[in-house]
């Protein structure tokens, strides 16, 4: 797996002040992408034990409230392997952290890819909050909380997958009642 860049004390991917991860790599090239400088899986930087160490030294600090994975795609086919092992480890040692994850697959595509991928299922199964979707220019709006356009969602995954049907973490659709009024 490749990466582009770990972020320090980030406020702007997540709640708190975090540590983020931009990913290489995305198959899905949204329209006006921010980010589209990362979709090429061979660009940026080999991750290797000192990104991973670079990582884990945000997270010891008390200040730090978790792991963003970003991108590109952190969950493109080629970087699953690696972050799966990460988020495993991550969980293992930080169990208060949480592990936000963009990604423009949606929950529903991710559910069934589970089924037959056990690097996805790993993937959910430790981390906190999936925002999902791809970014469509025309759904966009600056006033969302954490995504770009009005189709992603910001999941909890953990009561997703307890209660078996998506639970939002945090509900845009008051700002969208707000647009339209």
């Amino acid at each position: 797996m490749r990466y582009h860049n770990i972020t320090k004390a980030d406020m702007l991917n997540g709640e708190g002040l975090r540590v983020v991860l931009w990913t290489s790599g995305c198959s899905h090239h949204c329209h006006a992408c921010q980010n589209a400088i990362t979709w090429n899986e061979e660009d940026g930087l080999l991750f290797d034990d000192a990104a991973k160490k670079e990582i884990f030294a945000e997270l010891e600090n008390d200040w730090c409230s978790g792991l963003t994975l970003s991108g590109g795609d952190p969950l493109f086919q080629k970087n699953r392997k690696e972050i799966a092992k990460l988020v495993k480890e991550v969980k293992e040692r930080f169990p208060d952290k949480s592990i936000w994850c963009y990604t423009g697959y949606t929950w529903e595509e991710l559910l069934e890819q589970e089924k037959t991928d056990q690097d996805v299922k790993e993937i959910l199964q430790n981390i906190d909050v999936l925002l999902d979707g791809k970014f469509v220019l025309r759904l966009a709006l600056e006033k969302l909380h954490y995504v770009g356009s009005s189709n992603q969602s910001i999941i909890d995954v953990k009561k997703s997958l307890e209660e078996n049907k998506k639970i939002l973490y945090i509900d845009n659709s008051k700002i969208l009642e707000g647009e339209s009024a």
